[in-house]
């Protein structure tokens, strides 16, 4: 990756890279275990730089999570929008969450940080709030499908949903040698094995 330091690079291009690299570091150490001197020397730049840009470290985490958060939750609703409902939606959100954190899963990585400070866990909440709806949403549709109209049941199966998605997307963060391509093949299997057969050739799919 560019050093954000470079000169004649455009702010908002600096600003990008300056997360990149910022969004790595507290993705491996987290926050508590992250020093702005650490980002200021991968990065290039100096510290006086990151306090103009971000005001502070909790500033700098703040943007790393709007961005990821923003990335993420925007990629579930928009694949909601194609009108694909249970097993068939559930595997186009995996593969469209492969392919948009391909490269670049410190996103996924930051929005769990145990160690983020208690001020910007409104923030994480607001996201996970984006997420959960689409993913109660999706199972609604599936069981209504069904004829079940039993809200409890609609709860059980929306927590169950939501844990195995950010196991199996964690998963990948913790194998970083595994492609979106393989992944999406292997979500496939999986939900194949407990769903029954799933027609991909009628999904369209990022990664075959």
């Amino acid at each position: 990756m560019a050093k954000a330091g470079t000169k004649g690079v455009a702010r908002a291009q600096r600003e990008r890279q300056i997360l990149d690299i910022a969004g790595r570091t507290f993705a491996e150490h987290g926050y508590a275990g992250t020093s702005l001197t650490t980002i200021a020397t991968d990065a290039g730049i100096s510290k006086p730089l990151i306090y103009n840009y971000f005001g502070s470290k909790q500033g700098l985490f703040s943007a790393c999570l709007t961005r990821a958060g923003e990335t993420i939750a925007g990629v579930i609703e928009h694949t909601a929008d194609l009108g694909h409902v249970g097993p068939e939606q559930a595997i186009l959100s995996l593969d469209r969450i492969f392919t948009a954190l391909h490269g670049q899963t410190w996103m996924w990585r930051i929005l769990r940080d145990p160690t983020m400070p208690t001020e910007l866990t409104g923030q994480r909440t607001h996201y996970e709030h984006r997420m959960h709806t689409v993913g109660a949403q999706g199972v609604a549709d599936m069981l209504r499908k069904a004829d079940n109209h039993d809200p409890l049941d609609a709860s059980a199966l929306t927590a169950a949903w939501i844990n195995v998605f950010d196991a199996l997307v964690t998963w990948w963060t913790d194998h970083p040698t595994q492609t979106p391509t393989a992944m999406t093949h292997r979500a496939a299997r999986l939900f194949t094995t407990v769903f029954g057969p799933l027609d991909l050739d009628e999904l369209p799919l990022n990664n075959r």
